[in-house]
């Protein structure tokens, strides 16, 4: 005779992904005791501070690095050794890293086939400052896709404010750089992308910070146009 799971194979699904759960909720805290790791849960990082990245005026680029290795560690993101020995982090040289800096790695660049793949990490508030992508000898103006993989971001592109209150702050020191003001909320699995070539845009990342890929076309360094002319990249 058949035993009831053979006849309801859903049935005994179901029994074994539960008797999984139960399994591994029971292990977390064993595994914690025993120095293994246990993956963080999502919360809200505490702010972070200029004085903290900055020694006699100099960016303090390997602590900003740790910054961002610690967030990644806390969404489980991976750190691989080809992250650890490529990613960048920058502050614009805008001395305002708190609220206006990034960190990335450029994973695939290829101008042949005009393919770019791109990581950008961004820590609680931080915002990319304002720049568009132009045309070159090299190819035409980049154009961009954005998928938020952890957090949340807003984006902003070309056109009036809408209503409603944007769920970030804009920092003060880009007050008279910011010329697109259509934010958007993107939250992890969402996308957005570039309205047209050429367009003026940003991103700023909300209080968790935020791990974002970017899908875009061939990426020409000499390209860029920054709306503050004191960015340098």
């Amino acid at each position: 005779m058949q035993s009831s799971d053979n006849r309801c194979p859903r049935r005994r699904f179901l029994t074994d992904v539960m008797a999984a759960g139960t399994i591994a909720t029971g292990l977390a805290p064993l595994a914690a005791a025993a120095g293994m790791s246990v993956a963080p849960g999502k919360k809200n990082m505490s702010p972070i501070r200029n004085e903290d990245f900055y020694k006699d005026g100099k960016f303090l680029v390997e602590k900003a690095k740790d910054a961002y290795f610690s967030m990644m560690r806390r969404f489980g993101y991976p750190i691989s050794p080809r992250l650890q020995k490529e990613m960048w982090a920058i502050d614009f040289e805008l001395g305002d890293f708190a609220k206006v800096g990034m960190a990335g790695i450029i994973w695939y660049n290829d101008k042949a086939t005009a393919v770019f793949g791109h990581d950008i990490y961004l820590l609680p508030g931080q915002m990319i400052a304002e720049h568009a992508h132009e045309k070159t000898v090299d190819g035409p103006p980049k154009r961009e896709a954005w998928l938020v993989r952890n957090g949340w971001i807003c984006t902003f592109a070309e056109g009036a404010a809408q209503e409603g209150t944007c769920p970030v702050e804009l920092p003060r020191s880009q007050t008279n750089f910011i010329t697109a003001h259509r934010w958007k909320q993107l939250k992890e699995g969402e996308t957005d992308a570039l309205a047209r070539a050429t367009a003026k845009h940003f991103m700023i990342a909300g209080p968790e910070g935020a791990i974002v890929t970017e899908f875009g076309t061939y990426h020409d360094g000499n390209g860029l146009r920054f709306t503050n002319t004191a960015v340098k990249f």
